[in-house]
C-alpha cells in the first residue's frame, strides 16, 4: 500500500531469505494443507468436483492426497474454463461421501489450513462424515492480513507471486502448494510484529476458542520477555512517517499550473494518462473537463460542470488537481457522496496517477469516526474478561482485533473499510467510537497516535485528500477544526450536496439518543458514574468527588426523567399532527402548531427538560473538571455523557423556543413502535446561505460535478442550492458536456400517459398492475421499478408477484429491516431477476449490462405536500413548488434515468407511468432533462407490446 513506512517495506523484503532458515517448532509439525474446487461458491446448490491436500513438517512435504469427486451432475460450463476439470475427468470419481472419508484418514485430526478456510470447511463438512475431518481449521486468508496488514491483496495469487512460490492455477493441487509455500511466510511475518504482541493476543479472551491462538502463544513463547506497548508501537511507525509540510493556498498569490497546451498533451495519446491506461482512447468531452478546471485552478474562480455518464469525470479532474498540488506544496481536496468512489480514487485511479505523474504524488483518505478503529476501545476490549457482544462466533471478534493491532503497528493513518473484517459477526461499536463520544484529550492516543486525529495532521502533508460529503460538512460546523486548511477541492456528486449539507447541520433530540446517553451515564452503582464512584472510592478526596458524584447522579436521573416525559408528549402531538407519513410521521412545527393548546401543554414538559438537561450538563461538567485534575483517566466515559447531555441541551432549547428563522422546526414519530422512535429535528432552510457565508469565502476554487445538475440544461436551482448565487459576479460559471453515449440509440423513454391520477386509487392500482406485469413479461425480467412510497410498493407487489411467478419470474421487494445491499448483490447477480425498490435505489445504484434493461417510474417523486421543509418555504415564499419542489423532482428522476445506461453498450427502456408528464405544462421540464431527444407517447395497455418489439430489435 502506499505510504507504507520503509522498516516494514524492509521487513517485507527480506521474509522469503529468513523463512528458508526460520524453525517454528510444534506449531509447523503435522500440519494438513488444503484447497477444494467445485461447482460454484453456494454450499447450499453446488457440490466439490477436486480435494487437494499436503501434509507438512517444517519445510519438507511428506506425503499428498488428490481425488476429483463426482457432484452427481454436469459441471457449468464456466467452471470448466475456469479449472480445467471435465465431466470426463469426474466420470469415475468417487462419490463425495467417499472421497471424503478417504481425506479424514489422510488428515488424521491435524489441523486443517486453507485459504479463505471458511468456504473449504463448509463444502467438506456439507458431506455426511465431513465434520470428522479435523476440529482444527486455520484460515490462511485471515492470518495474512495479520501478519502481513501492508499488503494491498491478500489473495492467495498475489501471495504466491510476490514471495515466488508455486503459482496459482485454479486447480486444488496447484492451489495447495502456493499454500505451502505462503505458509512459512506468514510465520515468519507474525515474528516480525512489535515485541509482546503476540502474547497480547494469546492472551485475549481465553475463554473463546481461537484456532489461531497456538500459534501466537507459541511465538510468544520466543520472547517471553517481550512487553508490548500500543503507544510505543504507535509512536514507532508515525517517526517513521514523517512527509513534508504544505502550504497553506492563502499565503500564495496564486497558483502555478500548467498551460491549456501542456495540459491537453497529458490527455493525447502517448501522454500522462495513456501511460495510466493502456488502451485509453482521449474524449473531447473529458479534455474540455479538465481545462475548465485547470482553469477555475488558475483563476480562483468556481465551477459548476455536469458532464454526463462515460466522460470519464475523475480522470478530468485529477489531473489538473494534481498538478496544481505538486506545483504549488500545497494540499487540494476531493469530495465524493460516497465510499464506493472514494475507494475507487483511492485504489485505482490515484495509484495510477501517483505512478506516472513526474516525482509522485501522495494520498490519503479522510471519512467519518466509524471508520476508523478507536485504539482506546481495542486496548480495553483485549484486557476485558466481560463476555464478546455478538450474535455469532465471538472468534471472528478476536480475529478482528488482531488484524487491527497488527495494522496499526505498520499504518501510519489508514481506516477499517479494506481490513476484510466479518462485520455481520463483530459488533462494529466496540471497536469505533462516534465523534461525540470521543475521548479527545483524555486519551492516551490522542491526537497524532489516534487514527482519527492523526489522519488529519497527515491530511495536511499530502498532495490529494479524498474525503466525503458528510465529512465535509461537518468540518464546516465544526469552523474547519476536522480537516486541514485546504482551498481547493472538487465536489464530485454534487447532486446531493444540499441534502447532505443540510443533514449533517441539522440538530436533533431523540428518543433513542437520549436513552442511550442516559444509559451510559448510569447512576450511583451502573454505568460511567457508576465505575467513576468506584474508581475513586479510595481516593484521598474521596469525600470531595463523593459529594460532587451524588449532585450529578441526582440531576442525571432527573434529566433522563423528564426527557422521558418529554418524548410522551412528542407522541401525544403526533396523533394530532398532519402527516402522509406510512410508518414514520414528519410533522412540521409551525405557527398554527405553536398557537395551539397541545403544543401550550407540551411545552411546560419541553421547558422542563430543557432545565433539568442544564443542571445536570452543570453537575457533570464540575464533576469532570474536578476529578480530571487528579484522575484524568477515571473521567473519560463521563466526559462523553455530558458532551452529549450538553447537546441535547442546546438543541432542545433551539427547538422548543423556535425564535431562531434560519431553521425549519419538525418532530417525527414511528408510528410501527409504542414507544422510543420519537424525536425532534431544527433544519436549516437555506443551506446555501451557510455555504456562502462560512466555507466558500474560504475557499479559493470549488468545483461541482456530476452527470445531473441541471434542469433542462438551467443551473440557477444548482447555483441557489449551493450559494453560488450570492457570490460576486464572475466569481463562478456554469457548463454542460455532453455524455460519450449515444443516448438516442441506447435508451427509448415511454410515458404511460393514461395512467389514472393515484388520488382514484382503486383505477390508479388495477391499471398500473397490468401496466407493470406486461412491462416485466415483455422484458424477460431485469426490471427495477422506483417507487416514492411503500404502501404503494407493497400493495402492488402483492399482486404483481404471484403473476410473474407464475410466467417463471423472480420478483423482489425491498421490504421492511431487508438490506439494500444484499438485494443490489442479487439483483445484479440473477440476470433476469427484478426488483421493487424505494429511494435507497434511486440514485448510487449500477447494474449494467443485461441485468437491468428496464427502469420504470410509477410516480413523480414529488415531495410530500406535508414534508416540513416544503411547509415553511410555502409559508414564506408564494412559488415555492415551483422553486423548490419540481426542481428537485426533476433530479431525482434524471438519476433514476441514469441507473439505465452505464457504459456505451448497454441498452434500456425507462418506463415514465405518470400521466402529468403530458397533461402538466412542467411535464416538458422532466422530459428535457433526460439524456434522449425525445419519447414515446403510449396507451399503458399497449406498453408491454411496444417492449416486445423493442427487446427482439436490440437482443443481443
Amino acid at each position: 500500500m502506499a505510504g507504507t513506512p520503509d522498516f516494514v517495506v524492509r521487513n517485507y523484503e527480506t521474509l522469503v531469505d529468513r523463512a528458508r532458515t526460520r524453525t517454528f517448532g510444534l506449531i509447523e509439525e503435522d500440519v494438513i494443507v488444503l484447497d477444494t474446487e467445485t461447482t460454484g461458491l453456494s454450499v447450499q446448490d453446488n457440490k466439490l468436483i477436486e480435494i487437494a491436500a499436503a501434509r507438512l513438517r517444517g519445510r519438507e512435504v511428506v506425503d499428498r492426497f488428490d481425488t476429483f469427486v463426482h457432484p452427481g451432475g454436469p459441471i457449468p460450463p464456466e467452471i470448466v474454463r475456469l479449472t480445467g476439470i471435465t465431466d470426463a475427468d469426474v466420470a469415475d470419481a468417487p462419490s463425495p461421501e467417499e472421497a471424503v472419508a478417504a481425506l479424514e484418514e489422510f488428515v488424521g485430526g491435524c489441523p486443517v489450513i486453507a485459504h479463505n478456510a471458511a468456504f473449504d470447511r463448509s463444502f467438506i463438512e456439507a458431506v455426511k462424515g465431513g465434520v470428522r475431518v479435523s476440529e482444527v481449521w486455520i484460515d490462511s486468508l485471515a492470518l495474512s492480513r495479520i501478519a502481513l496488514p501492508r499488503l494491498a491483496s491478500h489473495k492467495l495469487s498475489a501471495l504466491a507471486e510476490l514471495f515466488g512460490c508455486s503459482a496459482v492455477s485454479h486447480r486444488a493441487s496447484d492451489d495447495v502448494d502456493a499454500l505451502c509455500g505462503v505458509w512459512r511466510i506468514l510465520l515468519t511475518a507474525l515474528a516480525d510484529l512489535p515485541r509482546g504482541l503476540m502474547r497480547r493476543l494469546a492472551d485475549m479472551h481465553p475463554d473463546v476458542p481461537w484456532s489461531y491462538r497456538p500459534i501466537f502463544s507459541y511465538l510468544a513463547g520466543e520472547d517471553p520477555d517481550g512487553i508490548f506497548s500500543l503507544a510505543a508501537a504507535r509512536a514507532e511507525v508515525l517517526s517513521a512517517d514523517a512527509p513534508l509540510e504544505r502550504v497553506d493556498a492563502d499565503e500564495l498569490p496564486g497558483l502555478a499550473m500548467p498551460s491549456g497546451d501542456e495540459l491537453q498533451a497529458q490527455y493525447a495519446p502517448g501522454g500522462l494518462v495513456s501511460r495510466m491506461y493502456p488502451g485509453y482512447e482521449p474524449r473531447s468531452e473529458q479534455v474540455e473537463m479538465a481545462c475548465e478546471v485547470r482553469d477555475a485552478l488558475a483563476t480562483s474562480t468556481h465551477r459548476v460542470i455536469e458532464a454526463g455518464t462515460g466522460v470519464g469525470k475523475s480522470v478530468a479532474y485529477l489531473v489538473p488537481l494534481a498538478e496544481a498540488a505538486r506545483r504549488n506544496r500545497i494540499t487540494v481536496g476531493v469530495a465524493t457522496k460516497s465510499n464506493n468512489l472514494a475507494d475507487q480514487l483511492m485504489y485505482h485511479e490515484l495509484p495510477r496517477l501517483a505512478r506516472e505523474m513526474e516525482g509522485g504524488l501522495t494520498f490519503c483518505a479522510l471519512k467519518g469516526y466509524d471508520h476508523y478503529p478507536c485504539l482506546r476501545k481495542l486496548e480495553r476490549l483485549a484486557r476485558s474478561t466481560a463476555e464478546i457482544k455478538t450474535n455469532r462466533d465471538p472468534a471472528d471478534t478476536l480475529t478482528a482485533m488482531a488484524v487491527i493491532y497488527a495494522y496499526v503497528c505498520q499504518s501510519p493513518t489508514g481506516d477499517l473499510d479494506g481490513l476484510g473484517i466479518r462485520w455481520r459477526s463483530v459488533n462494529r461499536a466496540d471497536l469505533t467510537t462516534p465523534s461525540r463520544e470521543c475521548a479527545r484529550r483524555l486519551c492516551p492516543f490522542f491526537p497524532d497516535k489516534c487514527l482519527v486525529h492523526g489522519a488529519r495532521r497527515r491530511a495536511a502533508r499530502v498532495d490529494v485528500v479524498v474525503t466525503n460529503h458528510s465529512l465535509l460538512f461537518r468540518n464546516v460546523a465544526a469552523e474547519g477544526k476536522i480537516l486541514p486548511p485546504i482551498r481547493h477541492w472538487v465536489i464530485d456528486e454534487a447532486h446531493s450536496v444540499e441534502r447532505e449539507a443540510r443533514r449533517q447541520w441539522a440538530l436533533a433530540v431523540s428518543a433513542e439518543e437520549s436513552r442511550a446517553a442516559f444509559e451510559r451515564l448510569g447512576g450511583e452503582r451502573s454505568g460511567a458514574l457508576g465505575q467513576m464512584i468506584r474508581n475513586l472510592a479510595g481516593s484521598d478526596a474521596a469525600t470531595l468527588y463523593m459529594g460532587l458524584s451524588a449532585k450529578a447522579v441526582a440531576s442525571a436521573q432527573r434529566a433522563s426523567l423528564a426527557m422521558a416525559d418529554l418524548f410522551d408528549g412528542v407522541r401525544d402531538l403526533a396523533r394530532r399532527g398532519r402527516s402522509d407519513g406510512y410508518d414514520n410521521a414528519n410533522i412540521w412545527i409551525g405557527p398554527e402548531m405553536r398557537a395551539g393548546a397541545p403544543w401550550q401543554a407540551f411545552l411546560s414538559c419541553g421547558l422542563t427538560a430543557v432545565d433539568a438537561l442544564d443542571e445536570a450538563r452543570r453537575n457533570l461538567s464540575s464533576l469532570v473538571e474536578t476529578v480530571s485534575q487528579d484522575k484524568p483517566e477515571f473521567v473519560v466515559d463521563v466526559a462523553d455523557a455530558a458532551r452529549r447531555v450538553g447537546e441535547m441541551h442546546d438543541a432542545l432549547a433551539l427547538i422548543m423556543a423556535g425564535e431562531d428563522e434560519r431553521y425549519v422546526y419538525s418532530l417525527q414519530v414511528n408510528r410501527r413502535l409504542r414507544a422510543g422512535g420519537e424525536s425532534l429535528t431544527a433544519e436549516l432552510l437555506d443551506v446555501g446561505e451557510m455555504l456562502a457565508e462560512r466555507w466558500l469565502p474560504e475557499v479559493h476554487s470549488a468545483i461541482f460535478t456530476s452527470a445531473t445538475i441541471s434542469i433542462a440544461g438551467n443551473f440557477s436551482h444548482f447555483e441557489r442550492a449551493v450559494g453560488l448565487n450570492r457570490l460576486p459576479k464572475g466569481s463562478s460559471r456554469a457548463l454542460h458536456l455532453d455524455s460519450s453515449y449515444d443516448f438516442d440509440e441506447n435508451m427509448t423513454v415511454v410515458v404511460a400517459g393514461d395512467v389514472p391520477d393515484p388520488r382514484s386509487r382503486d383505477a390508479y392500482l388495477d391499471t398500473l398492475e397490468q401496466l407493470l406485469v406486461d412491462v416485466h413479461l415483455a422484458m424477460g425480467g431485469s426490471s427495477l421499478t422506483l417507487f416514492t412510497n411503500r404502501r404503494d410498493m407493497e400493495e402492488l407487489y402483492a399482486r404483481v408477484e404471484p403473476r410473474l411467478s407464475a410466467a417463471g419470474l423472480e420478483l423482489a421487494c425491498q421490504q421492511r429491516n431487508a438490506s439494500a445491499r444484499q438485494l443490489r448483490d442479487r439483483f445484479i447477480s440473477e440476470k433476469s431477476s427484478s426488483l421493487f425498490a424505494l429511494k435507497a435505489f434511486w440514485e448510487g445504484f449500477d447494474a449494467s449490462g443485461d441485468t437491468l434493461r428496464c427502469v420504470v417510474i410509477p410516480k413523480l417523486p414529488f415531495s410530500s405536500p406535508t414534508d416540513p421543509l416544503s411547509c415553511e418555504r410555502g409559508r414564506r415564499e408564494e412559488r415555492a413548488w415551483a422553486q423548490y419542489a419540481l426542481p428537485e423532482a426533476v433530479l431525482e428522476v434524471k438519476q433514476a434515468a441514469g441507473r439505465l445506461i452505464r457504459s456505451s453498450s448497454d441498452v434500456g427502456v425507462l418506463v415514465l407511468a405518470d400521466s402529468r408528464l403530458v397533461t402538466k405544462g412542467y411535464g416538458k421540464k422532466f422530459l428535457n432533462s433526460l439524456p434522449t431527444s425525445g419519447y414515446q407517447r403510449i396507451e399503458s395497455g399497449n406498453v408491454g407490446r411496444y417492449l416486445e418489439l423493442w427487446r427482439r430489435a436490440h437482443e443481443r
